[in-house]
């Protein structure tokens, strides 16, 4: 009896001694398994940072680099992982990111080039194989209120476009990439965004059920997805197309996407008419006001073709 009596004490007592350690070791656990961490968000640790620096978190910023084409691609692959130094190569491309951008020209990471480097952006390089046409690869010109380029936008290398013969382009969704918006909102989110270019120019788009015979193919991903461009998760890159004829434009499923104009979302449309512009060939713009700049952050909406988007869709197809 006197066993049995310890026994149910000793019972309750080391209930009641381990049950708060387990609530809060489970309660931890869904904090951590909720918590996404931005992918761009090691770039705000690293505010203030210039050459000469040795911080934790400057080998992540040199694959940033890397991977919008800042550095060449063999840099981080010759460069241990360890390398957390901020040396004359990174130096430089923050020079030519702040060029691109408009930004001031420090070569170092300042508040406000910290802030541009976190937004959310497309995944097409700025710089492919080593060239741009961004404000980084112009001829610049002076007047009497300082630094301009003659335009900002820019092509991919060789001007890639649609031949002449190819002007009525048909698009369809990738069956088996990830749903995350119902077909018949997306079909009229696209079909909004390829009018906006229609308008301005000689394509005409048409919506197809036949996906194998469509001429571009739409599709949402997560993570690797076998095109060698694998997305990152939700809040950095959003998506990316590839440069003509290839007709081939992702979108990251793990980004929260709106066709309402939510604040807490991406506007799909925006995405979409920035990455059909890829599709007909056109690059990143440094016009801040262009549809074709490369960033844009949940609630924004930008829709509306700029002048410098309709320049270089006329400029790339003579016309």
């Amino acid at each position: 009896m006197v066993s049995l009596q310890f026994s149910l004490v000793m019972s309750v007592f080391l209930f009641f001694f381990f049950s708060p350690l387990m609530i809060e070791s489970r309660s931890s656990h869904f904090v951590t398994k909720g918590k996404h961490q931005h992918p761009f968000q090691f770039l705000k640790e690293l505010e203030g940072c210039h050459k000469g620096d040795s911080v934790k978190g400057l080998n992540q910023l040199k694959k940033y680099l890397q991977k919008f084409g800042y550095l060449p691609e063999y840099y981080t692959n010759t460069n241990s992982a360890e390398d957390e130094s901020f040396d004359d190569l990174t130096e430089n491309a923050i020079r030519t990111y702040q060029l691109n951008y408009n930004l001031n020209i420090t070569g170092a990471l300042d508040s406000k080039t910290v802030q541009h480097m976190m937004k959310p952006r497309c995944g097409v390089p700025d710089i492919v194989d080593g060239r741009t046409s961004m404000n980084s690869g112009k001829k610049h010109h002076h007047n009497s209120t300082g630094l301009y380029t003659v335009s900002d936008y820019t092509f991919f290398p060789n001007n890639p476009r649609w031949p002449s013969d190819k002007y009525h382009l048909t698009y369809g969704f990738i069956p088996d990439s990830i749903q995350v918006i119902d077909i018949q909102s997306l079909s009229s989110v696209c079909s909004s965004a390829f009018s906006k270019w229609s308008s301005v120019s000689q394509f005409t788009f048409e919506e197809t059920q036949d996906y194998s015979s469509a001429d571009i193919k739409i599709g949402f991903f997560s993570g690797d997805h076998g095109d060698g461009v694998p997305f990152d998760g939700p809040g950095g890159i959003l998506a990316h197309s590839f440069a003509p004829t290839r007709g081939v434009s992702h979108f990251d499923a793990d980004d929260s996407w709106g066709v309402d104009k939510s604040s807490d979302k991406f506007d799909l449309e925006s995405v979409a008419v920035h990455e059909f512009g890829h599709l007909l060939g056109l690059g990143h713009s440094s016009d801040p006001n262009a549809v074709m700049q490369s960033g844009i952050g949940p609630g924004e909406r930008r829709v509306d073709l700029d002048e410098d988007d309709i320049q270089g869709i006329h400029a790339l197809y003579n016309n």
